[in-house]
């Protein structure tokens, strides 16, 4: 087992920040500070470079991040074949993922909460960033399992489908746009709301866009914001049509408060995936919560 200043340590590597370690383990950041200064004390050398408000790791530093990472997927296996040798044995498990906006706030609540209430030994922390964000933290360590929308072809990491699901042009009921049907070029001319850069909505609209010759540059955007509740927020005051998923928008549908405007021959839908580093597929329980969330998807959890 990784001590605990071990751990700490893992956490202000990942972040090159020990506010933001601090936030991610709940402690303060004197306790964090602490705790890598016994590591250095230790090892009789320092491990972060202070540089001005920001930090570095040192050589030293780098060396023992590296050999961490190699010992905390070790201790995954061990626990993996030791919980196959011995069902009695369930050690505690926190699990680190990181899912887009989409699927933190509207996928995945139900299938969480059912699972934590199989494993009651284990944590769970989720990120809640956009999809290109999510696959950088995957690649820097920060995460062990993301979900994202669509595929971004990075040579390694696996991609695993989990849900497909449609974008769909939204706007207020009071909307005059709600009584109209468009076509793809009447986007030319009406104004909208978008997400920001980074987003899985916006990659998926900017593909289709470019089926029919258009870029997206040449729409006029009003805004753009960051995070889906927020354009869901900027739809019900303003005269905007806005693109957004449709597990994002199903109970305003139903409520009438949104109506979808339809677009002839525009149809957009995405892929949510599963994606982890190639190698690590087979860690448990990131492999056993992969499976639990396609079933319960699938009707079968």
């Amino acid at each position: 087992m990784l001590s605990h200043p071990h751990e700490v340590f893992l956490e202000v590597a990942q972040r090159l920040s020990f506010t933001k370690a601090s936030q991610a383990l709940f402690t303060s950041q004197s306790a964090v500070s602490k705790q890598v200064k016994a590591l250095e004390e230790h090892y009789k050398t320092g491990l972060f470079e202070r540089l001005g408000s920001s930090i570095q790791l040192t050589p030293a530093g780098r060396k023992l991040y590296e050999k961490l990472l190699q010992a905390k997927q070790l201790q995954q296996e061990l626990h993996q074949e030791m919980s196959a040798l011995s069902p009695d044995f369930t050690p505690s498990q926190h699990l680190l993922i990181g899912a887009s906006t989409t699927i933190s706030l509207y996928v995945l609540p139900p299938v969480v909460s059912a699972y934590l209430q199989k494993h009651p030994h284990h944590q769970l922390s989720l990120k809640n960033r956009n999809s290109d964000n999510i696959l950088r933290a995957l690649l820097d360590h920060e995460i062990e399992l993301g979900i994202i929308e669509g595929i971004h072809k990075v040579s390694h990491v696996t991609y695993t489908p989990l849900l497909t699901d449609d974008v769909v042009a939204v706007c207020a009921a009071g909307n005059p746009l709600a009584r109209r049907t468009l076509e793809v070029t009447d986007l030319l001319t009406t104004p909208l709301v978008l997400r920001e850069a980074g987003s899985g909505t916006l990659a998926v609209l900017e593909e289709a866009l470019a089926r029919h010759r258009i870029k997206l540059a040449a729409l006029p955007v009003r805004v753009r914001l960051g995070g889906t509740e927020a354009l869901k927020n900027f739809v019900r005051v303003d005269t905007c049509l806005a693109f957004l998923p449709r597990q994002a928008v199903v109970k305003e549908l139903a409520t009438g408060e949104f109506v979808e405007v339809k677009i002839r021959n525009f149809t957009l839908k995405r892929e949510f995936n599963f994606i982890q580093r190639k190698g690590t597929e087979n860690n448990a329980p990131y492999k056993e919560f992969l499976q639990f969330t396609r079933r319960y998807y699938s009707g079968k959890a």
